[in-house]
């Protein structure tokens, strides 16, 4: 189980980088990504709005913009098992 979730961990590490962050738009603080790399598409869950997603700085996760009722607010990206999907591993320090 956990060989699995290394794996899968390596996969969406791996996929993260080949996201095209040059093709971004927006104010510095709305920068979605305007095409997600295939192996994040495969593995989250089919409830998010996924033409509204952007790499979160602090901790590389990927989010996802969600609007409610009452507010506009960002949404970790998750896997359909729940998890995060992140495009480097957790406790990694954004460099830069």
């Amino acid at each position: 189980m956990k060989l699995c979730m290394s794996g899968l961990g390596l996969a969406i590490l791996a996929l993260g980088g080949c996201a095209d962050l040059a093709g971004q738009t927006g104010a510095s603080n709305d920068i979605f990504i305007k095409e997600l790399p295939e192996g994040v598409l495969e593995i989250a869950a089919p409830f998010q709005d996924l033409n509204a997603v952007k790499i979160e700085p602090t901790d590389g996760c990927f989010v996802y913009r969600y609007v409610g009722p009452v507010e506009t607010t960002y949404l970790p990206l998750r896997s359909k098992r729940g998890n995060p999907i992140c495009s480097r591993p957790q406790g990694v320090p954004a460099t830069g």
